[in-house]
């Protein structure tokens, strides 16, 4: 195994050898007391990581299980999706796909849908849910919540949060910030390998869902409810990742979550400052991509100059012994992007960057 610390890819993010280890404890029945005991451990971890005195759903399943479920446990009508990247889009394509009326506002991946755009489509029509991705991972843009929340509720709308590359290293007040549906997956700021996905509903979400009429099973959020305050699934769960889920409850506990926020933003403001000095010292317009204000603390995409390819840079990066994304989607070659993410700490990502600098110094030759 390699040192911890040359991983730096946006998801999935490096997993401490603590934490890999924690999987091979033996299988146990999972309609038992001793399971019990460990997913009361898991809930222990994870309610302060959420900022919520509610249950915490665990899905053996991606991140895009529980998307699935928010709008299949969402009430009847139509669904409202912000979109400014490739997953709140994937978001959108999702509750189309569970064949709900979805009207996308946004567009432009340069920023988040602002605000008065969302009350504009608020004011035209009624919603039962609208969609938010919070930490953007494909453009390293980021979503305030507070304010979004406190405006559907004035419409009478739900709030469902994809939050999987910001829970546990941005900030989310699932509680205070009265938010619907939250969700997360096990792979990206969390440090657990992926497999898993997390997510925590509201009273009155749950209450509401109860209307929906095509909630499925698998994914049935009443379901989930009724069972996890049994310290129970559903279904069959995946063991192995829940015992290591269970060490790293322990381990974001001692650093407290609000000391993981701190970390978090330190590398963020390294990553940023970084790209500064980059264009200043080889006069090429390297920038960040997400706007000042709207950063996510957890990933950076680095815009480059047209004399470079994203994937050229990632390959460069990869022989001097480090994992750096390239961009998603439509930004695939003119970005890279930079996981600072999960268990890392800033000395390791100082020399992720440096030796992401001399890649970019050899291609430029």
């Amino acid at each position: 195994m390699s040192e911890f610390g040359t991983f730096f890819l946006p998801g999935p993010t490096e997993v401490r050898r603590e934490v890999l280890e924690a999987m091979m404890a033996p299988m146990l029945p999972h309609r038992g007391a001793v399971f019990e005991a460990l997913f009361a451990r898991i809930q222990h971890g994870l309610r302060p990581v959420f900022r919520t005195t509610r249950p915490v759903y665990v899905s053996s399943s991606s991140a895009t299980g529980l998307m699935e479920a928010a709008i299949r446990c969402a009430t009847p009508g139509p669904i409202l999706s912000m979109v400014n990247g490739a997953f709140s889009e994937r978001f959108a394509n999702i509750a189309q796909a569970c064949g709900r009326e979805t009207r996308v506002i946004g567009g432009d991946w340069h920023q988040a849908v602002p605000l008065e755009v969302v009350e504009r489509a608020l004011r035209e029509q009624h919603f039962a849910a609208i969609t938010v991705v919070h930490s953007e991972t494909s453009t390293g843009t980021l979503t305030s919540l507070p304010d979004l929340a406190a405006l559907a509720h004035r419409y009478d709308t739900a709030v469902l949060v994809d939050s999987v590359t910001g829970l546990g290293g941005v900030p989310v007040e699932t509680d205070a910030w009265e938010l619907d549906f939250v969700l997360t997956g096990s792979q990206k700021a969390l440090a657990l390998p992926p497999g898993l996905a997390f997510g925590v509903a509201s009273e009155r979400y749950i209450a509401q869902a109860g209307q929906a009429t095509a909630r499925g099973l698998y994914f049935d959020l009443v379901e989930f409810e009724e069972f996890v305050h049994k310290n129970q699934t559903p279904s069959t769960p995946a063991i192995s990742l829940l015992y290591a889920t269970a060490v790293q409850g322990d381990h974001i506990a001692r650093e407290t979550i609000e000391g993981r926020w701190a970390r978090h933003a330190e590398m963020a403001r390294m990553t940023q400052a970084w790209v500064r000095t980059l264009r200043d010292e080889t006069g090429h317009p390297f920038c960040v991509y997400a706007p000042e204000g709207a950063r996510s603390t957890t990933v950076t995409a680095v815009a480059l100059p047209p004399v470079l390819s994203g994937d050229d840079i990632v390959k460069g990066v990869a022989k001097r012994g480090f994992v750096i994304g390239s961009g998603y989607g439509k930004l695939k070659r003119s970005t890279v992007r930079i996981g600072h993410m999960g268990d890392h700490t800033p000395d390791r990502l100082a020399l992720c960057l440096d030796a992401t600098t001399d890649a970019i110094r050899e291609l430029l030759k």
